[in-house]
């Protein structure tokens, strides 16, 4: 038997670098891109951290010579950037800017200086640089930012769009989305804990504002057929379609999880001029990703409660 080592049939090799791979986001979308064959690398933060692990790189992503060794280093045909200060209510606006928006420069900027040209670069935007819009929302719609994390986010866009002619760039503004593993900051973790807890009650803000929430492994779904699609210099909505008010997740909670608990608003969470409902259109992810499928949101949080604290 002959076999052809030649390079033109040989298997591409697909290495992909994950910024914030211990992350929510991160960990799906690391098992996700090793499901579909990637070599797979990681970033993590040179703070807290207890060991690595295989294919893991320390990265202090301020540092633009720190990006160089680990873009030099591991040499990545795709990347997912999702390195980020990601809490909206972050108490350190300048560590916000400094980590969003200098940290992706130092990542695209340390690909051009390595040599380093990915077939895809995916960054991960956020659907807060709507600000206060109302209804469904698709990309055309302006950006109106009304905090420091989704300033820092809209920053961020604005200034890698100037690497499009340079780099394969697609920048992805998720909606809410939730799953397993996701901090009891959030608010769906928030209410999953409260119930599969047995506590008493819960607070809550407004529970008749509507938001689209997706699953994240549909998220990360969508970030691998992104990184996989011709579509570069994009700016792509990941959404569900789907509103859902607050008081339609707690039904679905206490109806997964057996246990009734008190709802008490507390006015400090209601604010003044609420958005009563905001949903993304997914028109434009259909048309670049028409692999992915959505999950229902009752499936999500049923597989929230059975094992909340687990992937």
């Amino acid at each position: 038997m002959i076999v052809d080592l030649t390079s033109s049939n040989r298997p591409t090799l697909k290495r992909a670098l994950i910024t914030g791979v211990r992350g929510f986001t991160g960990a799906y979308v690391r098992d996700e891109l090793r499901r579909a064959g990637y070599e797979v690398h990681g970033t993590v933060a040179r703070t807290g951290v207890n060991g690595l692990e295989e294919n893991e790189h320390l990265l202090d992503i301020t540092s633009v010579h720190d990006c160089r060794r680990v873009i030099g280093l591991v040499k990545p045909t795709h990347i997912v950037h999702l390195a980020a200060i990601s809490f909206v209510a972050h108490d350190d606006a300048l560590d916000m800017y400094r980590v969003n928006v200098l940290g992706t420069l130092n990542l695209l900027q340390a690909c051009i200086d390595v040599g380093c040209h990915p077939q895809k670069i995916l960054i991960a935007s956020s659907a807060n640089v709507y600000g206060n819009a109302a209804g469904v929302v698709d990309e055309s719609m302006p950006p109106a930012p009304v905090n420091h994390y989704a300033a820092s986010k809209l920053a961020m866009e604005h200034l890698a769009k100037t690497w499009a002619d340079r780099l394969a760039i697609v920048i992805t503004r998720p909606f809410n989305y939730t799953g397993r593993g996701q901090e009891s900051r959030f608010l769906v973790p928030k209410i999953v804990s409260h119930f599969t807890q047995g506590r008493p009650f819960i607070e809550l803000g407004n529970l008749d504002v509507a938001r689209d929430f997706s699953d994240v492994r549909m998220v990360a779904s969508a970030y691998r057929a992104l990184l996989e699609s011709p579509a570069a210099g994009e700016i792509v909505n990941v959404c569900s379609e789907q509103p859902h008010t607050l008081h339609e997740v707690v039904d679905l909670v206490r109806e997964a999880s057996g246990h009734d608990l008190e709802i008490r608003v507390n006015r400090a969470f209601v604010r003044d001029n609420e958005v009563k409902v905001l949903v993304g259109s997914a028109t434009k992810l259909r048309q670049m990703a028409p692999t992915v499928q959505p999950i229902d949101f009752a499936d999500t949080i049923r597989w929230m409660v059975q094992r909340p604290d687990k992937r």
